[in-house]
């Protein structure tokens, strides 16, 4: 058998070339990756450091207080924030959809923030409604004394902010609002609303506000389903509004009939 020599030497010099080809346009796209990383690592590291861990019950991190400037229920107002808590540099978009999407609050009754960070819904609440009992629950340390430090600033005085645990399991709500923590993993999230969005007492409303990408639309289906495993026929679920990629979700619970009329 014949072999063409020239061929073969051809086809492995053409292949090398690809391969020298390709590896160097890899290399390219690694010096662009590292001269990117390398420009804003400074700026990288810090935000880790300002907020992992922001749902530790005790941050170990520098606390870094701060002021900022901030609106609250159509109000400016400096307000103090700390590293290691959620959202430091001012209101998260979240939070500011939440607040743009609710209807007012009604004047009076006992209203809960879940996980208030350094207190922009409990502050709304608190302007908004000066007769109504507010709790704030927070398992940060730094950002509860954050909450208390603003209401108190602020002049706010029925803001009550408190350790998730420190809550009667009976103490009931008419009012939830709350931009809850995702990233604290799946399990412990329905947890949380497993504890907390039963406590609706009769005619209440609850509103939460979730990002789109973290999984607001399946969220939806699962709280529909532990409520009505919990009480069923009291509650109701619906999306009530979407913007700028988050969900704003409606949990109603229904006002409970006289005897009288359920015969």
């Amino acid at each position: 058998m014949l072999v063409n020599v020239h061929c073969f030497s051809a086809t492995r010099c053409y292949l090398e070339q690809r391969i020298s080809s390709i590896l160097y346009s890899k290399a390219q796209r690694c010096t662009m990756a590292y001269r990117a990383c390398k420009y804003s690592g400074e700026k990288v590291l810090d935000w880790l450091v300002m907020n992992e861990h922001y749902f530790s019950a005790a941050p170990t991190g520098e606390e870094r207080r701060r002021r900022i400037d901030v609106q609250i229920a159509g109000e400016a107002f400096t307000v103090d924030t700390a590293g290691n808590i959620f959202s430091p540099d001012g209101l998260d978009r979240g939070t500011e959809v939440l607040l743009d999407t609710v209807p007012a609050p009604p004047q009076e009754g006992s209203f809960l923030d879940i996980g208030s960070g350094w207190g922009p819904i409990a502050l709304t609440l608190g302007m908004l409604a000066p007769n109504a009992d507010v709790l704030a629950i927070e398992v940060n340390e730094r950002a509860a004394k954050l909450t208390e430090k603003n209401a108190s600033q602020l002049g706010i005085s029925n803001i009550t902010v408190k350790h998730p645990d420190e809550v009667n399991a009976d103490t009931g709500f008419d009012l939830i609002w709350s931009n809850p923590p995702i990233r604290i993993g799946k399990k412990a999230l329905h947890e949380l609303l497993i504890r907390w969005l039963p406590t609706l007492n009769p005619g209440g409303d609850a509103w939460l506000v979730v990002a789109k990408k973290l999984g607001a639309d399946s969220l939806m289906p699962w709280i529909d389903k532990m409520l009505q495993e919990e009480s069923p026929d009291q509650f109701t679920v619906r999306r009530a509004a979407t913007h700028k990629g988050f969900r704003v979700l409606h949990i109603a619970r229904e006002l409970e009939l006289p005897k009288e009329y359920s015969r």
